[in-house]
């Protein structure tokens, strides 16, 4: 084995036909490597909420209540979502199809950076309960273990989705089962004291009403909710992630979503609530869910005590660094469907051999690394650039939704109930996007804002020069309807394809005029010299047509459709013709293999590939497009094979 397949596996074969069952995820593991976003949430949202409060920290009880009914109402909505997307509807793709093109381009620039924050705080959060563990003195050694930790999830994502969930599925099992048992534990022991927070509630309440009246209640109250809304972040991430469930995807998306909201909403409730059961104190250098679990076990023997501190912290900090696989796994997906859209450059929709988008999974880890760096792994820091995008992302698919729902009243016997939902669902969002806006605008809320507007604007930036490509290219497309005419007038026997002849080898994607002025090119500046013209194709199969094997069937036979086309052509214009096809996720190892074969039944042959070449081109443009064709032209002459370029010139 290589280093390459050492580090990163070993190639995935397309034709292997288990292979969309073999990386897809059940419930259970989505669960794992979906959900590990939300749930690690647990371990800083309700702290965030709990500090806000100050030394009013028995109103906490009514922001469980209001943290319980947001998960419930964001999981419903989006459960409708999965329904009525089942390929995936990840914010952007509901955005586009339901509002608009802008806005789904607003919601997807939110996601993306939300994705990079999502990587960048749960690994730092990760390291601060693993250093709860240790002594002061170690805790200049944190922001290198969260560096570090971007690094090896970067690494281990290379690799593939499923390859990267299933090393954490113990590790989430422990969690789980250590924060239940300590929920429960915590109820269990202190039963008696629940009437007694109840009361002390009431009296807060009205102490608090008496003293700065009833709005500054309700402003204390809605800041707390506000702060700890980094508690719901994640929840989308099962919309987004859709193809990579197990099918049926709906109702596995749908499952997954159930666990989510499930887990989430028992463990934030159940920790808000044991903080008042133990009286929990801010500790410099320790997290709150550190202090309970030391005050849970005062009583136990040390070693038992001890133990399940350590195990318990630990779990937590591997269960964040999990949850940064959030961002891996639905980072450069959102990437991908943008980058197909063409709002970025179409290379993040390409896959790696190991069938992961591995441009966007760098792109996030390099962000997610630079983010670090600048904030300094700070966790209050990250949290106020955190929230706020995520919000922008519900309201715009809640609003969507509500639109969808309003046009298909007529059809949809069950609208209203569904509008309900969604209604309810943007309500909700909206209200908590507007109050972190206005809470944490100052605080460092506008450098969210100001990035994800300039991400907007590359993104419109990057549309232009594709629109401009695409509508330069329309005008070379006007020579297909005349070849299709041309193919049609000349009907009889095709001649046969002499393998001894003189051959053009031309490699074309697609029937389009790029390929039939390549193909015109060549009699044209070389004359009658070849009596065959060989066509070579390669469909890529890239994130928008990896969904599965009847997609990739699809592929398969629109590439052999497409080089037919030029076959059928040549054959009427008196030339003996074939063509030579085949998909892959990498284009020139597959031309390669194609042009040794085609090379092997067609030994006096020479090879030829068009080239557009746009006015006006920079730098910057050129690296929105791809150079196969000059990978290509190297690798044949290093072949010792005969390679012609033939540029065609696209003035803007």
């Amino acid at each position: 084995m290589s280093l390459k397949s050492i580090l990163f596996g070993r190639e995935k074969s397309l034709s292997d036909r288990n292979l969309f069952h073999s990386i897809s995820l059940i419930a259970v593991f989505a669960w794992v490597g979906l959900g590990a976003d939300g749930l690690s949430s647990s371990c800083y949202g309700p702290e965030e909420s709990f500090k806000a409060l100050g030394g009013n920290t028995h109103l906490s009880l009514f922001v469980a209540l209001a943290c319980v009914i947001t998960i419930v109402a964001i999981c419903a909505s989006y459960s409708q979502i999965i329904s009525l997307f089942p390929t995936g509807g990840g914010g952007y793709l509901v955005a586009s199809k339901l509002l608009s093109p802008s806005a789904g381009v607003v919601s997807g620039c939110a996601l993306l950076i939300d994705y990079v924050l999502t990587v960048t705080i749960s690994v730092a959060s990760g390291a601060d309960a693993l250093f709860s563990l240790f002594p002061d003195s170690a805790q200049h050694f944190k922001l290198g273990f969260a560096v570090a930790g971007v690094v090896g999830l970067t690494l281990i994502n290379l690799r593939g989705v499923k390859e990267s969930v299933l090393i954490w599925v113990p590790i989430f099992t422990v969690f789980v089962l250590t924060h239940a048992f300590a929920i429960v534990y915590a109820m269990a022991t202190h039963a008696s004291g629940l009437e007694a927070i109840g009361a002390a509630t009431a009296h807060e309440v009205h102490a608090v009403s008496g003293s700065v009246g009833l709005f500054g209640l309700m402003a204390l109250l809605l800041r707390s909710y506000s702060m700890g809304a980094g508690t719901y972040t994640g929840i989308e991430a099962v919309s987004n992630g859709l193809p990579i469930l197990r099918e049926p995807r709906v109702r596995t998306g749908r499952r997954t979503m159930l666990y989510m909201g499930l887990s989430l909403s028992l463990t934030v409730a159940g920790l808000l609530l044991a903080y008042q059961l133990y009286d929990v104190k801010i500790n410099p250098g320790k997290t709150l869910n550190a202090v309970l679990f030391d005050q849970l076990t005062a009583a136990w023997p040390h070693s038992a005590g001890t133990g399940f501190v350590i195990v318990t912290l630990f779990s937590e900090a591997a269960l964040l660094i999990i949850a940064a696989q959030t961002g891996f796994l639905d980072g450069p997906r959102v990437l991908a469907n943008m980058a197909l859209d063409r709002w970025f450059p179409t290379r993040f929709a390409n896959l790696s051999e190991r069938l992961v988008t591995m441009n966007g999974v760098v792109l996030m880890g390099l962000a997610a690394f630079a983010m670090m760096l600048v904030t300094q792994g700070s966790v209050d820091l990250l949290v106020i650039f955190y929230s706020i995008n995520v919000f922008i992302t519900f309201s715009l698919s809640q609003a969507g939704m509500v639109r969808h729902w309003w046009q298909v009243r007529s059809q949809d016997r069950t609208w209203w109930h569904k509008l309900a939902i969604n209604g309810f669902g943007f309500v909700l969002t909206f209200s908590i996007l507007f109050a972190l806006t206005f809470e944490k605008f100052f605080e460092g809320g506008w450098v969210t804002l100001a990035v994800t507007g300039i991400f907007v604007v590359a993104a419109f930036a990057v549309k232009r020069h594709y629109n401009g490509v695409a509508q330069q290219l329309r005008r070379l497309d006007t020579i297909v309807e005349a070849a299709q005419m041309e193919s049609k007038m000349s009907p009889g026997e095709p001649p046969a394809a002499d393998p001894k002849a003189r051959t053009a080898v031309i490699l074309v994607n697609g029937f389009n005029g790029l390929g039939l002025h390549t193909l015109l090119n060549v009699p044209r500046m070389f004359g009658d010299t070849f009596r065959n013209y060989v066509f070579v194709a390669v469909g890529s199969v890239d994130a928008g047509n990896f969904k599965g094997a009847e997609e990739i069937e699809a592929l398969r036979a629109h590439t052999q459709d497409q080089a037919e086309r030029y076959v059928e052509f040549a054959r009427a214009r008196g030339y003996g013709s074939r063509a030579f096809t085949s998909i892959g996720y990498d284009v020139t190892n597959e031309v390669m293999k194609l042009a040794r074969e085609a090379a092997g039944q067609f030994p006096n042959n020479v090879f030829f590939a068009g080239q557009l070449l746009f006015t006006n081109e920079t730098n910057l443009t050129r690296w929105l497009h791809n150079h196969t064709v000059s990978t290509l032209q190297r690798r044949f002459f290093l072949s010792s094979m005969p390679f012609v370029v033939l540029p065609i010139r696209v003035d803007a």
